[in-house]
């Protein structure tokens, strides 16, 4: 069977890979990988509220979202950073293919359960997995924007990461790689900071609350811990801009940091 990965990665941890990343993707690409992305915006989006001047909050680390706030999302996310993604894809010599998950009913959706405090903000229900394989069969990367849509025609704001999660559960990808600003987990040894191989989910609860994962660190892990689920075993975090990163963490392993729901 031919080998495929799913990719979640922040729009903006995008926007600042180097050309050697893209070019690393094409060159996996031509040699029969067959990479899916699913991408965030969360900075850009709210930038342009800022602009736009429309007031956003956040309730447990999901942004508020309201109508107003819903199309701002739907702009960004599926017209500027999906497209600036495409492009850079096809720079590199590579064929991509954006959409969201609006596109063919790509990502069901349903409201969150604290939806009346929090606005439209989905739960996936289902992927339309037939899609993605026909874009792959195709010889493009897909590259999908996490809103999704109801029966009704309701759009949601999805998270990335829960997005990315299950679409590789819906494509039975059992690893995910989580592409970021860090090398992986860090703890300090002898006064030295180090990369873990390999955690568990309980290890980097512990972590969290001995205070070894502190700062930006939490939400990162955090964000990664979400991708585990349905047939997803195991989350790879790596940093996007050292070389060779994306060979290695697709073909060799022994980059970053695993995350394992439990050890085997």
């Amino acid at each position: 069977m031919e080998q495929r990965f799913v990719m979640k990665c922040g729009g903006s941890t995008l926007a600042a890979l180097p050309d050697s990343f893209f070019a690393e993707l094409r060159d996996l690409q031509q040699s029969g990988v067959r990479p899916v992305i699913v991408h965030g915006g969360g900075p850009a989006i709210s930038e342009t509220l800022a602009k736009l001047g429309i007031e956003t909050e956040f309730v447990n680390g999901l942004r508020k979202t309201s109508d107003a706030v819903l199309d701002v999302v739907e702009m960004v996310l599926a017209g500027r950073i999906n497209k600036e993604i495409v492009r850079r894809i096809q720079q590199s010599g590579a064929r991509a293919l954006g959409l969201s998950g609006v596109d063919g009913k790509l990502i069901g959706a349903r409201p969150v359960a604290n939806s009346a405090e929090i606005g439209f903000v989905g739960d996936v229900t289902d992927v339309n997995a037939a899609i993605v394989e026909g874009i792959m069969a195709m010889g493009y990367i897909p590259v999908i924007a996490p809103i999704g849509i109801d029966d009704t025609g309701q759009r949601y704001n999805i998270n990335a990461d829960t997005a990315a999660g299950a679409v590789a559960s819906h494509l039975g990808v059992e690893r995910m790689i989580v592409v970021t600003d860090v090398p992986g987990i860090l703890k300090t040894v002898d006064g030295e900071q180090r990369v873990l191989p390999s955690v568990t989910v309980a290890d980097i609860e512990a972590m969290i609350e001995n205070g070894e994962i502190y700062g930006g660190m939490i939400p990162k892990v955090r964000a990664a811990i979400q991708c585990i689920q349905g047939r997803v075993r195991e989350v790879v975090i790596v940093k996007g801009g050292d070389p060779g990163v994306l060979r290695r963490a697709v073909l060799e392993g022994g980059v970053g940091t695993r995350i394992v729901q439990t050890e085997v």
